[in-house]
């Protein structure tokens, strides 16, 4: 995906440094590397966090030497790595390569289970602490109105969500804690497929979602 789309919702340097550390959990961790995957002004942020820290632990109980956080960002600027590619599975024009890898292919190797109001889930494989999962919401439908016990992240693959006064396009992140209850509803046009991790199941306001969330898992 060309970068010339623009994303809003950045993912926060605090995330970024969790994730550059190995602190979170694996959901978390690819909704982040499909981010970074999507948009190169976040991985300029990451890949400069790396290069600080691995400078920082180069010299641990050194100090700095002068000129050596602009000889880092130099090195940045000169087209350093984030990471060594793994091989890669068949493009897909909506899955991130992090995706695909756990999909096993593109939006046909996702196994959608329907769960109500022509909206879709695909829970995938994660180790314990948090769950993902991929939803394909239909043009213009509502979520029910919810809050959290805990973290959420979510990021647009395909098509859009508002959610108040803020719209969320592909590459954009939303995250949502204790503090935030909301209703956001897709976009009209093609379906909104979304990655969404959580650390907590939703608190769901109205009864009838309260009702079906244990077989939901959401």
């Amino acid at each position: 995906m060309s970068d010339a789309m623009r994303v809003k919702h950045e993912i926060g340097d605090e995330f970024l440094a969790s994730y550059a550390g190995g602190n979170m959990a694996e959901a978390f961790e690819l909704v982040i590397a499909c981010h970074l995957s999507l948009w190169a002004p976040s991985r300029a942020r990451y890949a400069t966090m790396e290069a600080i820290g691995g400078a920082v632990l180069e010299r641990e109980s050194e100090e700095m030497s002068a000129g050596s956080l602009e000889a880092t960002l130099a090195r940045i600027a000169g087209g350093a790595p984030v990471a060594p590619e793994a091989p890669r599975l068949p493009d897909c024009a909506v899955l991130p390569a992090p995706l695909r890898d756990y999909v096993g292919g593109g939006l046909d190797a996702v196994k959608w289970r329907p769960v109500g109001m022509g909206v879709r889930q695909a829970v995938l494989p994660m180790a314990k602490g948090a769950t993902a999962r991929l939803l394909s919401i239909p043009g213009g439908c509502e979520m029910p109105d919810h809050g959290h016990r805990g973290l959420e992240m979510t990021l647009v693959l395909q098509g859009a969500y508002l959610d108040g006064d803020e719209r969320f396009g592909r590459g954009d992140v939303e995250v949502a804690d204790e503090s935030l209850d909301h209703k956001p509803v897709a976009a009209p046009g093609e379906d909104c497929i979304c990655l969404a991790a959580t650390d907590a199941p939703l608190r769901f306001n109205a009864f009838l979602p309260r009702l079906f969330q244990p077989f939901l898992g959401i």
